[in-house]
């Protein structure tokens, strides 16, 4: 080697030397720079100040946040920190107001550990309060440090998607029940219904304010994820169960039912019949299979109403409309020849849409509670009037918007008696809206049967669906005046091809103050 090379060998030597010291050994892990404290931003309702739920703040580069169910998003975003950075705002049933380019939206100094409060007009009637099931519910929150009202507030019972909640009052506590069930470590979960308790909220328990929160507590298998409560052998399919109620066996003990169906597709079944909760075993075990073209049983509704009338106690169940009843005993219910339909069929008769067969009298369809036979609904209505064997005014559900006089066809929804407006009201999803699955309206009655004529509607939805919407009357405040619904928001039936992150395919809270103006007068 020249000696001018050895050289600059010798003088690059101890250059070299102190970088190696610098370097990590293979495998030894650099310390992380120190991470700057999030951002906050809380979304609020300008009216009432309280914090919204899943509103979608999108940077200009397509990154999207979504608030958590305090209004809140930590927003912790590397390069963009300490930067001028704009947030298009975008919520259901909620706005912010547009810039002179047509922007909804603002520009805010992502300063770390700093905050900033962005205010929201409600569009809505009722109130967007929170999610009630899945994965990451108060995750903003959390990350901040700030004390939340739930004791799981980021996972429970490994649950990070429900569908369609059912309740009922049972020995103290809220039941609750759930459909499909996702869970994270695998796409497919549970399919034979899900389950939880919480408690009443004072003064009748020990529960939260339904305006705060629910704590839930799953029925959960040994590895913690929310367990089959219904679980039924046989080919595969997933079993849904619906108008749960409870009753009095012989012994006089409470007992609680259901009515199951376990599922070939979306609309057929393998099977069907009613279960009764094994309390020891904590599940629903099947006692009478029916036919499967049984005109009644206890069909639909997420709150089947108990009501003493002239003619008896009897448990209604909504479809939305309580038009099918069943005396309140426990023998009763699991006989479905003792299901009775509010209906202008003759006895006994079942729907034909090619030749319906009403009950006439002096010109007029007559209405009344019969045994074995069909129900007519919206839908059979429609063909009854198109034929010229129902005139219009003499239709029994008259369902219409009470702005425009369009009429409202109801898909599903629960009915119950409100001291405060001192009538039956009605909470109730749209079949066919603004969006497909995911407007909800109010009406009310005067009698259990009806007539349900005007509507208001107290949500909309941006192409997103919102189904089988449930009031739980156990959560009503006030004399009735504020009361509390929910429903599912997914994007499964809807026009949108980007599901909401976390908030997709769960159960959202909603408060329906009834002193609101735009509900009508009392």
């Amino acid at each position: 080697m020249p000696a001018l090379a050895v050289r600059a060998v010798r003088a690059a030597a101890p250059v070299v030397a102190l970088l190696a010291s610098a370097l990590p050994l293979a495998g030894q892990q650099l310390p992380a720079p120190a991470r700057p404290k999030p951002f906050r931003i809380t979304v609020v309702d300008a009216a009432t100040g309280r914090g919204v739920p899943l509103v979608e703040l999108t940077t200009v580069h397509g990154v999207v946040h979504v608030t958590d169910s305090a209004g809140v998003v930590a927003y912790d975003e590397p390069g963009l920190m300490d930067a001028e950075v704009f947030f298009h705002v975008k919520s259901h049933g909620y706005r912010y107001p547009k810039d002179g380019f047509g922007y909804a939206g603002l520009r805010l100094r992502t300063v770390p550990g700093g905050s900033a409060t962005v205010q929201l007009e409600r569009v809505n009637v009722a109130q967007r309060l929170y999610r009630i099931t899945g994965q990451g519910i108060y995750r903003d929150s959390v990350m901040l440090g700030d004390t939340v009202p739930v004791a799981a507030p980021l996972l429970n019972g490994k649950v990070v998607g429900q569908d369609s909640v059912q309740t009922a009052l049972y020995r103290g506590r809220v039941h609750w029940f759930w459909g499909d069930t996702s869970r994270a470590a695998y796409p497919l979960g549970n399919f034979a219904m899900a389950g939880a308790t919480s408690e009443l909220p004072p003064p009748r328990g020990t529960g939260l304010d339904p305006g705060r929160g629910i704590d839930l507590r799953y029925f959960t298998d040994a590895d913690g994820f929310a367990r089959p409560m219904c679980p039924i052998p046989g080919e595969p399919g997933p079993v849904w169960c619906d108008g749960f109620v409870t009753a009095a066996d012989a012994g006089g003990r409470e007992r609680l039912l259901c009515h199951f169906a376990r599922m070939k597709s979306l609309g057929e079944r393998h099977e069907h019949g009613f279960a009764v909760f094994d309390d020891e075993r904590q599940v629903f075990v099947p006692t009478v299979r029916i036919p499967l073209d049984a005109p009644l049983h206890a069909r639909g509704g997420g709150s089947p109403v108990r009501w003493a009338g002239p003619d008896g106690e009897h448990w209604y169940f909504a479809t939305p409309f309580p038009l099918v009843r069943c005396r309140a005993s426990y023998e009763a219910l699991q006989d479905p020849a003792q299901y009775e339909a509010y209906t202008c069929l003759q006895p006994g008769a079942r729907w034909d849409a090619a030749a319906p067969r009403l009950e006439i009298e002096d010109g007029r369809p007559v209405y009344g509670w019969k045994r074995d036979t069909g129900l007519v609904l919206q839908q059979e209505q429609d063909v009854l009037i198109e034929k010229g064997l129902l005139r219009p005014e003499h239709a029994l559900l008259q369902l219409r918007c009470a702005a425009t006089g369009e009429r409202v066809r109801g898909h599903a929804g629960t009915v119950a008696w409100n001291d405060y407006r001192g009538r039956w009201i009605m909470i109730v999803q749209e079949g066919w809206g603004t969006s497909l699955c995911g407007e909800v309206w109010f009406a009310e009655a005067p009698e259990l049967t009806g007539p349900w004529a005007l509507a208001h509607k107290i949500v909309t939805h941006d192409d997103y669906s919102f189904y089988n919407v449930a009031h739980h009357p156990f959560f009503d405040q006030q004399g009735g005046r504020i009361v509390y619904f929910e429903g599912t928001y997914t994007a499964m039936f809807s026009g949108t091809k980007v599901p909401t992150p976390r908030y997709d395919y769960n159960q959202i809270l909603y408060a329906l103050d009834l002193a609101d103006p735009r509900l009508g007068p009392r």
